[in-house]
């Protein structure tokens, strides 16, 4: 899994959709299938831990003082 931890989210996006589209051609045997679905999922947790450091990073700004700090919306 570390290859895919070193690509970027669209190109982890491209590869899902790549193993997507071969899953539901249907022609895949079931091993195959099997593994290509394991892949998937790896790739799936590699895609929410991105966006969840992303979410992180943009809910932080930077205080004047250079400290970050969480980021909250005064109503």
């Amino acid at each position: 899994m570390a290859k895919n931890e070193e690509k970027k989210f669209e190109e982890l996006m491209t590869d899902l959709e790549v193993i997507v589209k071969d899953l539901e051609n249907g022609t895949t045997d079931l091993e195959s299938s099997i593994e290509k679905y394991t892949e998937a999922m790896k790739i799936v947790k590699v895609c929410n831990d991105k966006l969840t450091n992303a979410t992180e990073a943009v809910n932080k700004i930077l205080k004047e003082n250079g400290e970050l700090a969480d980021f909250e919306v005064a109503e």
